[in-house]
């Protein structure tokens, strides 16, 4: 990197990975400012730390400090448009412009870059791993994917040489990154929009298997095959509960809340007795991915990591109770999770089944791109059919436009629940209103559902309180 420059201005700041780039080069002293499509509590608390933000996609609007290229450097998201005006500017003018994937690949040098990748799980266990280096090794950096419920961040600032990073597929993003250990959760079809087939999402992933350094570490989901021929790094494999991982869960029990005590069982040890601070056996497999990867850099002592493993609080939309309350038996639990693949919406729902066997569930879904919809509309149906009730919300198009004949009836007619409609963003809350107290309602999806959480949260309080007198809060 060129140090003479100064300023950093970003395209799309307010992306969850974006905005932590924005945030560490914020504290580090540089001068940042940047734009963004839309507001949101990201954009908003960027701004209070000192950070010029604006939203609209104007040559004009862009400040003074930043229009000098030999002191400005601009980081764009792939997200934003080709056609974008600001960047086609900086570009003209002969800027250097960077994706967010080449930035992080330069902050990654002289590191020991801790990756985790796949086509879901890995912003929860990324999470759990800048958690586990903080409490359990006492150092690390980190750059996550979503909010860290510990941190109340998606960037990590620590000591030591460690940097814990979420590794992204879309666009490829991941091959910018040469780990030393990494994790690879998932390797699902996924982006097709980007990649075309399943077998060039594989090669990606291969590709990105292939960059660990020698004599460093990969760790593969167990039952997840790559084409790849490294003799020079340590391979292993985890699971949750499967034997013959070489990282798995033993003697697994589960409280009424949904919490998870376990034994933790590694190649040269074992650590007994492990509750997992939240709930769900997704999250135990994560549990075991982010605990493998830590161990391949060392920790302190089996306790400092069952310690770590504990006071885990989670991630913001990822598995994310708002209210939860197993000691009032008739009140609604409300969920919220980031699940935008049918893989991850099985995953999530299916440990909610496990949790919450007698409850009823439903789920509000809202789906994210007209091309991921077109590309899995049947598997959509069949990871949602394992609800009792599911309330479809419109097509979150985020970076894409139409497509003729796109919608969410597409994944509609194959759902199996009876119990099943299409709504309207301004209808849901009153749909939540009317819902029968007693079960567990889901909201889930990567578009901008997350805004209905606070307000369907204080609504199933409301009913709770009313009915049985119920006074948790999230």
């Amino acid at each position: 990197m060129n140090e003479t420059k100064n300023s950093i201005y970003f395209i799309g700041i307010g992306g969850i990975g974006m905005s932590a780039l924005a945030r560490y080069f914020n504290h580090a002293g540089w001068r940042v400012a940047g734009y963004d499509r839309t507001p949101s509590p990201l954009t908003a608390a960027l701004e209070a730390e000192g950070i010029a933000v604006h939203y609209e996609d104007s040559v004009d609007r862009i400040p003074e400090a930043f229009r000098n290229r030999a002191e400005t450097r601009v980081i764009y998201t792939p997200a934003v448009p080709a056609d974008h005006a600001e960047l086609y500017w900086f570009r003209a003018q002969g800027f250097e412009v960077l994706k967010r994937s080449q930035m992080l690949g330069l902050l990654g040098e002289g590191r020991r870059v801790m990756a985790v990748a796949g086509t879901h799980g890995k912003t929860t266990t990324t999470t759990m791993v800048a958690h586990f280096n903080a409490v359990a090794a006492g150092e690390g950096s980190a750059f996550l994917g979503g909010i860290s419920k510990n941190f109340d961040s998606n960037l990590v600032l620590g000591t030591g040489v460690r940097m814990a990073v979420e590794a992204d597929e879309f666009d490829r993003s991941f091959l910018q990154l040469h780990p030393q250990a990494a994790v690879i959760t998932s390797v699902d079809p996924d982006h097709l929009d980007i990649y075309g087939t399943y077998e060039a999402v594989r090669e990606a992933f291969a590709q990105f298997a292939s960059q660990v350094v020698p004599d460093g570490t990969l760790i593969l989901k167990h039952g997840v095959s790559l084409p790849l021929e490294r003799a020079d790094i340590w391979r292993y494999t985890y699971h949750v509960t499967d034997s013959g991982a070489d990282f798995h869960a033993e003697n697994l029990s589960v409280d009424g809340g949904g919490y998870y005590t376990f034994d933790l069982v590694f190649p040269d040890r074992r650590i007994d007795r492990c509750r997992l601070g939240i709930p769900g056996l997704v999250n135990v497999e994560n549990c075991v991915a982010a605990a493998a990867l830590v161990w391949s850099e060392g920790f302190t002592s089996n306790d400092a990591l069952r310690e770590a493993i504990a006071t885990f609080r989670g991630v913001q939309r990822r598995f994310d109770f708002w209210v939860n309350d197993p000691s009032v038996a008739g009140g609604t639990i409300y969920m919220d999770d980031y699940a935008h693949h049918p893989a991850e919406l099985r995953a999530m729902l299916t440990s909610v089944r496990k949790m919450f066997p007698e409850r009823e569930l439903t789920v509000i879904f809202q789906p994210h791109l007209y091309t991921r919809t077109r590309d899995f509309a049947p598997e959509f149906a069949e990871a949602l059919s394992l609800a009792d009730r599911v309330w479809l919300l419109p097509i979150y198009p985020a970076r894409e436009l139409p497509i003729p004949g796109v919608a969410s009836e597409m994944i509609l007619e194959g759902i199996a629940s009876p119990q099943k409609k299409l709504i309207t963003k301004e209808q849901l809350l009153t749909e939540v209103g009317a819902l029968e107290t007693g079960g567990v309602l889901v909201t889930a999806g990567a578009g901008d559902i997350d805004r209905f959480c606070a307000p369907v949260a204080d609504l199933v309080r409301r009913k709770n309180r009313d009915l049985y007198g119920c006074t948790e809060k999230a």
